[in-house]
């Protein structure tokens, strides 16, 4: 089983996207049995009460307009436990990682990547929340999660 945790800012926009997005490439060849993939958030801003916000409209639109399903998701806070639950913690730009670094006590077994690590070009998903551009960050996106899968294909976990 092969565990994925998608991590950005608020876990409503970038996150949830990746989350959505691999979970509907692996469902198309066949392999959604061997994965556990997940999101999570670096803050609380998006967790009043403790129930998360549902994913950002706008994002929920990108997806549905790639026709991209987009399960009931509500925003959740990354926590030192998934460090240890998860194979691969993925976030969408520098300050994420560094966050995420900072929640999960170091990555002592290098597990924590950016998304676009997984592509040649590598850098940060820009950040839709203040751009507006969903589109862009899904693309962005759907090319990190395809270098994500050619990675497991080319370490002979696929």
């Amino acid at each position: 089983m092969i565990k994925v945790m998608f991590v950005c800012h608020g876990n409503i926009c970038r996150s949830p996207m990746a989350e959505m997005l691999l979970k509907e490439m692996v469902r198309q060849r066949g392999l959604a049995n061997r994965f556990v993939i997940a999101s999570s958030a670096t803050s609380t801003e998006e967790i009043w009460g403790g129930q998360g916000n549902p994913v950002y409209p706008p994002a929920r639109d990108e997806l549905k307009r790639r026709g991209i399903p987009c399960e009931n998701h509500h925003a959740v806070q990354l926590t030192k436990r998934d460090y240890a639950d998860y194979d691969y913690l993925i976030g969408m730009d520098s300050m994420n990682l560094r966050n995420m670094q900072r929640i999960t006590g170091g990555d002592k077994d290098g597990k924590i990547y950016k998304l676009l690590d997984f592509t040649d070009d590598g850098g940060d998903v820009a950040d839709p929340w203040y751009s507006g551009k969903f589109g862009k960050a899904y693309d962005d996106i759907a090319r990190g999660c395809e270098g994500l899968l050619v990675h497991l294909e080319r370490s002979g976990l696929l």
